[in-house]
């Protein structure tokens, strides 16, 4: 999931002007503003950067919304471990790649209407069809028959005319609660990624009006949307009482309130009208366990921040250019002088909550400032021009870029300027089209718990924009095989070795370079308890009580 805008973890990195951009009302009458009324809390988000519709949601602010009005084939337990608590009641597979699903009797919308295996089959086809442009196509493009619902391009990526096809050719219903996926290859890990929201299924009544739905979702979770999103204010959810499955909402609603800046959202916290954020500002890590005491949350997380290179301008297609510049940059000060240790320095793109991190993967994310000058030296890159440092606004990167700028002048004696002008819902699509023209900012939470889950959907050719995250449109062959001999591996451990060398070509090539892994981090009023969050960084919105 990419986009991270988590200010504890990537906080106060733009600890940017911005005024909340809402309090969207709420609450009973005679509650002041900021708490929810009666049984119900108020959490605090960012924009979202698509409508509210799983196929077009990868980013964290949607996703921690979508987890509340939402649930999938499978879920994950704490240690993030494959849980079939959600719709699938089994999901197996005699060669690793004609897999059947099979689904659990009595899961319904948000509608009253059945959740069944065109629910899935559907949903799956018009998320995997080129012209719906959804940003999660790319996690169907090893069912077969995915290029032929891709539109035939020109040179510049533009559609020339129409898919083959309109439905995938390895996914068939065979009763209205079992489907079967045929995959191009073996993937033993299929499974485990169908927890994921680009695999939530949909009603029916999703297709006679997209762009609404998009407003106004109807799913399967535990909370359904009683108001539109709107965006800069937010949304207003309440208790589904029919909802079929375990984790059932405790609190009679949530008042999901968009803030721009997270400082104003913390500071609402601690007066009492805001009841939980999951963003602490980089200036409060230092106090906020002294101030929140058992109202404030932490645990590990399978997240990292990047910097990524936009090596479709010149200025950054030299590989040495972006080895030197990733030299240059001293996580360790980042993450215990500007986190305050919040934060863990990154050499490698996968968390150490992963099967198969390795603590020193990265060759060039040592800091080494002399052999990084050295090394620039050899290029013919203009260090007076000065280079334009780019990440969203609102959720305080700022003071972090602004620390790897200085690294970079004391190391090239270039100059640089920071671009932290975007809110985060301009900033991704800003980035989508080619627009960064320099070093630019993004972050990744896992959408399942894998290697692969960092590396495909991040950096192949099929998760080029529109359809994917691949935002430094980088593609390389090399890193492709080995993706694909990690996916179609008989164990855990032949996929692992199989993705270790896959992100050896990443961090030889460089179009990116980790700078840190997070920590999930949230503060909550005294008048809701059980806040928790999980491994991919959300507040597990259902278990939220109120005391009154």
């Amino acid at each position: 999931m990419r986009g991270l805008t988590r200010p504890s973890r990537v906080a106060a990195l733009v600890a940017a002007a911005a005024l909340v951009v809402t309090a969207c009302g709420g609450g009973d009458e005679g509650e002041k503003p900021g708490g929810a009324g009666g049984d119900t809390y108020s959490m605090q988000v960012n924009n979202p950067e698509n409508p509210l519709i799983p196929g077009t949601t990868n980013e964290s602010e949607g996703s921690q919304i979508i987890e509340g009005l939402w649930t999938g084939l499978v879920q994950y337990d704490d240690d993030t471990n494959l849980a079939y608590t959600g719709v699938a009641q089994s999901i197996e597979s005699d060669d690793r790649k004609t897999w059947t699903v099979k689904l659990k009797d009595g899961w319904t919308f948000h509608d009253g209407t059945p959740v069944n295996a065109d629910s899935f089959v559907k949903a799956w086809n018009y998320t995997a069809y080129s012209p719906n442009a959804q940003d999660n196509s790319y996690f169907f493009s090893n069912i077969e028959g995915y290029d032929d619902l891709q539109a035939p391009t020109d040179a510049k990526g533009n559609p020339t005319g129409k898919p083959k096809a309109k439905e995938l050719a390895g996914l068939k219903k065979v009763d209205d609660l079992t489907f079967t996926v045929r995959l191009t290859s073996p993937f033993a890990q299929f499974p485990l990624t169908t927890g994921y929201n680009a695999f939530y299924p949909l009603p029916e009544a999703f297709y006679k009006d997209p762009e609404a739905f998009g407003k106004k979702p109807i799913g399967n979770g535990p909370f359904k949307a009683d108001t539109e999103f709107v965006q800069g204010q937010g949304i207003t959810l309440s208790r589904y009482d029919d909802y079929a499955g375990e984790d059932k909402a405790k609190a009679a609603g949530v008042e999901i309130r968009v803030y721009q800046d997270i400082n104003t959202a913390y500071t609402d916290v601690e007066g009492g009208n805001l009841d939980v954020t999951d963003e602490i500002p980089t200036d409060a890590q230092g106090s906020v366990a002294d101030e929140f005491g058992d109202r404030y949350v932490e645990r590990p997380e399978a997240s990292y921040n990047y910097i990524g290179f936009p090596i479709y301008d010149k200025r950054w297609a030299d590989k040495p250019i972006r080895h030197a510049f990733s030299m240059a940059i001293d996580r360790d000060t980042i993450a215990d002088k500007i986190f305050q240790g919040a934060r863990t320095p990154a050499f490698s793109t996968i968390p150490d909550v992963i099967s198969g991190h390795r603590d020193d993967a990265c060759e060039y994310c040592r800091y080494d400032p002399k052999a990084a000058k050295a090394l620039l030296a050899q290029t013919d890159f203009d260090t007076s021009e000065p280079v334009e440092l780019w990440f969203n606004a609102g959720a305080d990167h700022g003071p972090w870029m602004q620390a790897v700028g200085n690294m970079l002048r004391d190391a090239f004696g270039v100059e640089y300027k920071l671009r932290g002008d975007l809110d985060f819902d301009q900033y991704l699509p800003k980035g989508d089209a080619k627009g960064f023209t320099g070093p630019f900012r993004l972050g990744w939470v896992m959408d399942y718990p894998s290697m692969q889950n960092f590396l495909q959907p991040l950096f192949s050719k099929a998760a080029l924009p529109p359809n994917g995250s691949n935002s430094t449109f980088w593609v390389n062959e090399d890193f492709e095989k080995f993706v694909k001999e990690g996916n179609a591996a008989a164990s855990d451990e032949q996929a692992v070795a199989a993705y270790q060398k896959a992100e050896d070509v990443l961090l030889e090539e460089m179009p990116i370079t980790p700078i840190f892994f997070g920590k999930a981090q949230a503060v909550h009023s005294e008048r809701v308890g059980d806040v928790k969050l999980d491994a991919f960084s959300r507040v597990q919105l259902a278990d939220v009580t109120v005391a009154g």
